[in-house]
């Protein structure tokens, strides 16, 4: 009950005994008047009437006293009952062992009394329970540190995500590479790209991880034991990554029978090399050797020269001969030698873009499905050899496809489109691919404009061009006419997979034996469909945070001078994921306030504007649920700032302050430091923006289930009892 609630009981309890005492007064007024005759009723009437000022004092006296009597019942009995009752819950919602102070009456120090015994007990009884299980996981942890060990010396950037991109485990060595990654890597740190629960798609083409997934699939129902899929991309802050994807499948689909259940994800592992650097030394590399081609090319036409003048009829016959000879002999062998050169080169930069092999009939059935989803034309197979497996990249490769398509429907209203696959003919090594269509001619620069042109993709433009595709591949590119049939066709000539790593679905054998997999509940969490205040509390990522402030005035200009955040995930608080960056407030810090919060002004000397730390921070908390104490303070600050930097954060926020006062009505105070002693919650770093982030965090979780209790599961209910306490009417 809350203390208005409490309030209007006492002065009800006041009524009523006010009211029993008038009726006791009125029954015994009738009771002595029904002895009495007339006479001595109009006598006694009239004795009080003159004494009517005595009564009316004599009443106010009674009332007082029967307020004070109900008063010291209240504080006797009934209030430190209600709070001993909230405080109890508090120990049996989050097992705490907190001690709890005995008032009121004797019976209620006796219950409080038999409370803390009981507390002590389940305290003696919780620690001989953790000792057991700790020396039963020994070898279990012991398992977890050896991979732990092997995660972090691992030079490759590992990140394992489930179906909804959430990142779910990483080693130090991908975080280090995030932040290198980071567009602001002097702002904490890039803390803003990578952490448990975040989005890989912050990094990642949504729609290029999805295609991967579809080939490992694919993989998969072939009978692939160890299906994988490579591609390369680049980062929203222009670096360029290679990235091998595996799968992570459950222990039931691995024991499946059934291809399609053995093919069911979990989620999927990237392991990732920033290849940035790599490929421009590679560009380097590639200039000098055109350069040293070119050159020797022309050598080589001085020689040619040379051996026309030596034609000269003078020479003797015999020296003549002699010299050509070995002229043209050292001609050859330069042109042998430049041939290789070139070879060398073009070979180099087709393993740059890792090529994958793949089932042709696969590559055919994605791309007719592509091409009737990005361009809504009708897409069919005219001819397809099943026997052919290519050696491409897939996802560049249907882009092309998908673009090529839908130049015929806008330019020349073609209806629809085939697609026909077999083994080339006069070409060793190579399978011809060709999109057919019935319909208008076009003209040879009309398509030589279209393979150079930049790719696009319904209102997408890509970065690459059809030719950009082909020469990835070492293939070629060109248009027929099949009069005849009255059909045109784009042929595309791409590799075949070598003999040795072509797969066979009938040579694929289960194994007896599978590698140990160490389950730490990773993919127990997935993204919801249902809105954010429909979800449950338990289920939703938070980003609890704090900011110290040179004042508490925000619109009379006080500013952040630090922002710290960190962040819930799975009902577990992740302290090494945090966001903490102190901020330059470009205008003097109060003496009065740096004791509070212990930020000095040469401390903020030189750091981020809040200009630049804002946009990091939107970044670290995208797509969870802010939570802070007394939040309608630090969401004034962010509110004032949205319109000179442009960042707005308009994801829910909760509260633990209203939280606490929906939980715990009958407390005086529900400041940080008395939530966390209720609930033995220790506080270090009081008045820092990390510190009190983290208190606030600890408190959070606490709540949960205690608000559960109340029949307050989702985000929508907890906001709506929180707007329903008298603290949500603070304004800042």
């Amino acid at each position: 009950m809350s203390r208005r609630r409490m309030g209007r009981r006492f002065w009800l309890g006041v009524a009523l005994l006010s009211g029993a005492v008038l009726l006791w007064l009125c029954l015994t007024w009738v009771i002595v008047g029904s002895t009495l005759d007339a006479d001595q009723r109009q006598l006694l009437a009239g004795i009080v009437a003159s004494r009517s000022t005595l009564v009316v004092m004599m009443g106010v006296v009674l009332l007082s006293a029967l307020a004070f009597a109900v008063r010291a019942l209240v504080d006797h009995f009934i209030e430190p009952a209600a709070q001993l009752a909230e405080e109890g819950m508090v120990l049996v919602r989050t097992d705490g062992a907190r001690v709890l102070p005995a008032q009121g009456s004797a019976e209620n120090r006796a219950v409080t009394a038999v409370i803390n015994q009981l507390v002590a007990q389940r305290t003696r009884l919780r620690l001989d329970m953790d000792a057991r299980v700790l020396e039963a996981s020994r070898d279990i942890e012991q398992e977890k540190g050896r991979l732990a060990a092997l995660m972090a010396e691992l030079t490759q950037s590992v990140v394992v995500c489930n179906l909804d991109g959430r990142i779910l485990l990483y080693n130090q060595r991908a975080r280090l590479q995030f932040r290198a990654l980071s567009r602001a890597p002097d702002v904490a740190g890039g803390a803003e790209l990578i952490g448990l629960g975040r989005s890989i798609y912050t990094v990642f083409d949504r729609k290029l991880v999805a295609h991967a997934l579809e080939n490992i699939q694919q993989r998969m129902l072939a009978g692939v034991a160890q299906p994988s899929a490579q591609l390369v991309t680049s980062t929203p802050a222009g670096q360029l990554l290679r990235v091998q994807m595996a799968p992570v499948r459950s222990a039931q689909a691995q024991a499946a029978e059934d291809p399609a259940d053995r093919a069911e994800l979990t989620g999927f592992v990237l392991m990732l090399d920033n290849i940035t650097r790599d490929f421009e030394a590679e560009s380097a590399r590639d200039r000098v050797l055109h350069t040293l081609t070119e050159g020797t090319r022309s050598a080589l036409a001085n020689m040619q020269a040379a051996l026309d003048v030596l034609d000269h009829p003078d020479l003797e016959p015999a020296a003549r001969e002699r010299f050509l000879r070995v002229v043209r002999e050292e001609t050859g062998a330069l042109a042998r030698r430049i041939a290789a050169i070139e070879s060398d080169t073009t070979q180099n930069l087709k393993t740059r873009w890792p090529l994958e092999d793949m089932l042709g009939a696969d590559l055919v059935s994605a791309a007719l499905r592509r091409i009737e989803t990005v361009t809504g034309l009708p897409a069919s197979a005219l001819e397809v050899n099943p026997a052919v497996w290519l050696k491409v990249e897939s996802f560049s490769l249907l882009q092309a496809l998908v673009h090529l398509s839908g130049r015929l429907v806008d330019e020349f209203g073609v209806r629809f489109v085939q697609l026909r696959l077999d083994l080339a003919t006069g070409s060793a090594g190579k399978a011809q691919l060709d999109l057919v269509w019935s319909g208008q001619a076009m003209s040879n620069e009309t398509v030589m404009s279209w393979e150079v042109d930049a790719m696009t993709l319904g209102a997408e433009t890509t970065g690459l061009s059809v030719r950009d595709v082909i020469e990835r591949h070492g293939g070629a590119f060109w248009f027929e006419r099949e009069r005849a049939r009255h059909q045109a066709f784009f042929r595309i000539l791409l590799p075949l997979a070598d003999p040795h790593d072509q797969i066979d679905a009938t040579t694929y054998v289960h194994s007896k034996s599978r590698p140990e997999y160490y389950d730490f509940d990773l993919f127990k969490t997935t993204e919801q469909t249902r809105s954010l205040d429909e979800r449950r509390l338990i289920d939703l990522i938070y980003t609890v945070f704090d900011t110290e402030t040179t004042g508490l005035e925000p619109s009379m200009g006080d500013e952040i001078i630090q922002i710290g955040a960190a962040r819930i995930v799975n009902g577990k608080l992740l302290r090494q994921e945090c966001f903490e960056q102190l901020v330059d407030p470009q205008r003097t810090i109060p003496a009065a306030s740096i004791p509070i919060h212990g930020i000095q002004p040469a401390m903020v000397l030189g750091q981020p504007k809040i200009g630049e730390v804002l946009p990091a921070f939107h970044a670290f908390a995208q797509d969870t649920v802010l939570v802070a104490h007394n939040a309608a303070f630090d969401m004034r600050f962010l509110q004032i700032k949205e319109q000179s930097t442009g960042v707005v954060f308009d994801q829910p926020v909760l509260d633990t302050l209203l939280l606490s006062a929906v939980i715990h009505p009958n407390q005086d105070s529900h400041r940080l430091e008395a939530i966390a002693e209720r609930f033995d919650v220790p506080v270090i770093g009081r008045h820092t923006a990390m510190g009190d982030a983290m208190v606030t965090a600890e408190i959070f979780l606490k709540l949960i289930p205690l608000l559960a209790q109340q029949g307050i599961h989702t985000l929508g209910q907890a906001r709506e009892a929180a707007l329903k306490t008298y603290y949500s009417r603070l304004k800042y």
